[in-house]
């Protein structure tokens, strides 16, 4: 078990791939941000890769283990202490009961932590996954972020502590963080020619993008983009802004709306259906660096991807997680 003491700017219980199939429902996938140290995570304490663990944004948490078990974090370097003592990142680390595990402010690179601890977290599983909806309120932990005082259970290890403890993740697996984070996406369904210019697209995949400071969960919005954007003079019912579109679904995770000239992600906890053009869709595989862009310090730059090279780019990503990523 779990004692939360301090519990962050925002930390929940996560899953991946989330909850899947209920988008008709007007119900979010969620899942983790950084869906690749989470499953890391996983894999180093012996759990399966969808298994829950804690997505720490920002820092700021102190946790109290109540019993014997092994803990491993991965993503952005927050400088974690057990007992004040310094603990490696993307490794399996025994802790004993009543020892305090300490995660300070983010690090140089990326947003997010991800705790997985051995036996994973015992929480109910709502419509097929663990994971917190914010903004619906179902789902992880009675379906909120986690506060002080809480006490989260977890379940039980596949295999001893010893035999997990120490476990790491070969150097050639850790992802590489930057403060420009590239992202493949494809374009479409609603740009060039009809729905924006060439050079509005132009201007998309050839700049870098600042992370605005309203970003969340559900969305990341970037630097608006130029008037110049638009192929349409209006959204084509009475004036409205260019855009407008009317009655269309979002592909989440990884679409990009605009909501007049501001260019939004649409993320984890994202709307399903809404009446704004989508103009680019990230890939599977590049998820995940949209969940370590730090909202107002970071950038995004989108590069142009095939529907081929993102299929064959989920495929490699997947084979990572397995146990030829392990070392002891």
């Amino acid at each position: 078990m779990l004692h939360i003491i301090k519990p962050g700017i925002e930390t929940i219980v996560e899953d991946w791939p989330g909850r899947l199939g209920y988008l008709s429902k007007g119900m979010a996938a969620s899942g983790a941000m950084d869906n690749m140290s989470m499953q890391f995570a996983n894999l180093l304490v012996g759990n399966p890769i969808t298994e829950a663990g804690l997505e720490i944004a920002g820092g700021y948490v102190e946790i109290e283990f109540q019993q014997d078990t092994v803990m491993s974090l991965c993503g952005s370097d927050m400088k974690p202490t057990v007992n004040g003592a310094a603990i490696p990142m993307w490794e399996a680390v025994p802790v004993n009961k009543g020892d305090h595990l300490n995660i300070g402010v983010f690090g140089e690179f990326g947003f997010r932590s991800n705790l997985a601890v051995a036996g994973g977290f015992d929480v109910p599983a709502y419509l097929g996954s663990k994971s917190t909806c914010i903004f619906g309120g179902y789902g992880g932990f009675e379906g909120r972020k986690l506060a002080a005082g809480d006490l989260l259970r977890t379940g039980t290890p596949s295999q001893s502590l010893t035999s997990l403890a120490g476990r790491k993740l070969k150097k050639s697996y850790m992802p590489e963080y930057s403060r420009v984070w590239e992202l493949r996406a494809v374009p479409g369904p609603n740009t060039c020619p009809d729905y924006v210019t060439g050079e509005g697209m132009d201007y998309l995949y050839g700049s870098e993008h600042k992370i605005q400071h309203t970003s969340n969960r559900s969305a990341y919005r970037i630097s608006p983009v130029p008037d110049y954007f638009f192929a349409r003079k209006d959204g084509g019912v009475g004036g409205s802004h260019p855009s407008n579109i009317v009655d269309h679904g979002y592909a989440i995770r990884g679409t990009m709306n605009l909501c007049g000239n501001t260019p939004i992600l649409l993320i984890a906890d994202g709307p399903t259906l809404g009446g704004y053009i989508n103009v680019l869709q990230v890939i599977y595989a590049d998820l995940w660096k949209i969940g370590q862009g730090t909202p107002s310090r970071d950038k995004f730059a989108f590069t142009l991807c095939t529907r081929e090279q993102a299929i064959e780019a989920r495929k490699t990503q997947k084979a990572q997680y397995s146990e030829d990523a392990i070392t002891k």
